[in-house]
């Protein structure tokens, strides 16, 4: 159910792409606990259109910057978030030899109002099924 928003600048391969939106999914799962429900999409951009601080927090971006943006549900600790961000970030830099600094994630929390999943229906708003949150995060 979490919706994985990734944009980069154009030029990529189609492996380039998909390795980043496989990497983001598989450590979604393993770091912050989320269902197997792949919703993701990979906007690429004109470098003119693709605008960033270079060297925000004096760290150096280069063109080949990724924003990862994703949205779901508050279920994961901040411990959780910083796990998933240093795993993205060593599977890049170990399968496609992304630079680290080039990795700038947003994680987006919503309530379980906001998503609709079709139908115009509001999908969860009687609650979300124990089988999409996170199992370690159910009370006994």
């Amino acid at each position: 159910m979490p919706l994985a928003r990734i944009d980069l600048i154009k030029g990529k391969s189609a492996h380039y792409r998909r390795t980043i939106a496989d990497v983001v999914y598989d450590r979604m799962i393993e770091c912050l606990g989320v269902p197997e429900d792949r919703f993701q999409t990979i906007h690429e951009h004109e470098a003119e259109n693709f605008l960033f601080d270079a060297d925000y927090l004096g760290i150096y971006r280069s063109e080949n910057c990724i924003f990862i943006q994703l949205i779901f549900l508050d279920v994961a600790s901040a411990e959780q978030k910083a796990d998933f961000y240093r795993a993205v970030v060593d599977d890049l830099q170990d399968k496609l030899q992304v630079r680290p600094e080039d990795v700038f994630f947003n994680l987006v929390t919503v309530q379980p109002a906001d998503f609709s999943m079709g139908l115009g229906v509001a999908t969860y708003v009687r609650g979300v099924p124990s089988d999409r949150l996170d199992p370690n995060s159910i009370p006994d």
